[in-house]
């Protein structure tokens, strides 16, 4: 019972420290989302004012509502301004779009948040479980023809986004025909909603930004899972795992394959930067309404606000995937629980 007890313990404080951690670092990611557009040469307030008003009158209170976002009201402190920042964050007030005017900025980063959840996050895991199957593969049966081929998937990733996605959409979109060139439904045709209609056509439309950031990412996954899985093979509980008799596929996933895939679990959410990135160059290239198409409308209008909203939701989706990818690292190594 003793043990119990100190097991969970650990736990608890395992969890603690890591939670400790990503509040620290999403404090500062913040901060340094508040201090950005205060340290931009000249008053990007004027600007913002200049773009709205070529669409109408600006309301006083429109351009007050600007000059506490950006920073320009010289009738508050910083510490002051700070703190009332900290609160629209807390509440999710980021301000009115000047791209999307009078839009607010939660509302165009709700609607086109979803979209690269789905398209970044399900390829992005399909990348990762492809991968991390044929480095295993590769790794147990090595010199076999899966393995010969492990070093033409680094000339994938090898390739810049656009250029695979230009590629892919120029042999399957319009050499082929086999699917849609841009967008993410055919808004002419289906309508929205949890139908079979538009869920097939939201699948065929998204295929093949989907299969460019699969093909992109899968490179560095596969070698890296493969070499640790040859290296694996030779530790000596795995040596004594095919000395008791043990199934191979046992042996291959409970005793080598569990310990080669720690240092991808840990290196995955590092790697969720990199598609993430990569995605606004894809979602371009489609015109696919995600985060990504939003960003680059934001910074080719200097829609200040956008990008700060844009920024804070990147950096958030890229610290809670680390804070998840820590935690199930936790559950498969126990030791890493254990205090030093």
């Amino acid at each position: 019972m003793a043990r119990q007890f100190l097991f969970i313990g650990v736990n608890v404080r395992y969890l603690a420290r890591k939670l400790a951690f990503y509040l620290i670092a999403l404090w500062a990611a913040v901060t340094i989302n508040f201090a950005l557009p205060r340290m931009l040469p000249g008053n990007p307030v004027d600007m913002l004012m200049a773009k709205l008003a070529q669409r109408g009158q600006v309301a006083p209170e429109t351009r007050k509502a600007f000059e506490l976002l950006l920073g320009a009201d010289d009738g508050k402190s910083i510490f002051v301004q700070y703190f009332e920042y900290l609160g629209n964050v807390v509440r999710g007030d980021f301000g009115v779009s000047v791209t999307y005017f009078p839009n607010s900025v939660s509302s165009v980063i709700g609607d086109a948040l979803p979209w690269t959840i789905g398209l970044v996050g399900i390829s992005t895991v399909l990348s990762f479980i492809i991968a991390q199957t044929l480095g295993l593969l590769a790794g147990w049966k090595r010199g076999s023809w899966l393995d010969s081929l492990v070093p033409a998937s680094t000339v994938l990733q090898a390739v810049p986004y656009f250029w695979l996605a230009l590629i892919l959409a120029y042999i399957f979109a319009v050499t082929l025909g086999w699917f849609p060139l841009n967008g993410a439904y055919n808004y002419r045709e289906v309508s929205t909603g949890l139908n079979s209609e538009f869920i097939l056509s939201v699948i065929k439309y998204g295929t093949l930004p989907a299969i460019t950031i699969i093909l992109s990412s899968l490179g560095a996954g596969l070698v890296g899972m493969r070499n640790m899985m040859v290296s694996t093979l030779s530790e000596d509980y795995v040596v004594t795992a095919k000395a008791k008799g043990l199934r191979n596929r046992r042996i291959m996933t409970m005793y080598a394959g569990r310990n080669a895939i720690l240092p991808s679990i840990a290196g995955f959410a590092l790697a969720l930067s990199g598609v993430v990135g990569g995605s606004i160059v894809t979602e371009q290239v489609f015109a696919y309404p995600g985060i990504g198409l939003v960003l680059l409308q934001a910074v080719q209008n200097n829609d200040y606000a956008l990008m700060q909203g844009v920024f804070l939701v990147i950096t958030v989706s890229v610290l809670l995937t680390n804070l998840l990818v820590d935690l199930l690292y936790g559950v498969i190594d126990p030791r890493t629980r254990q205090d030093g």
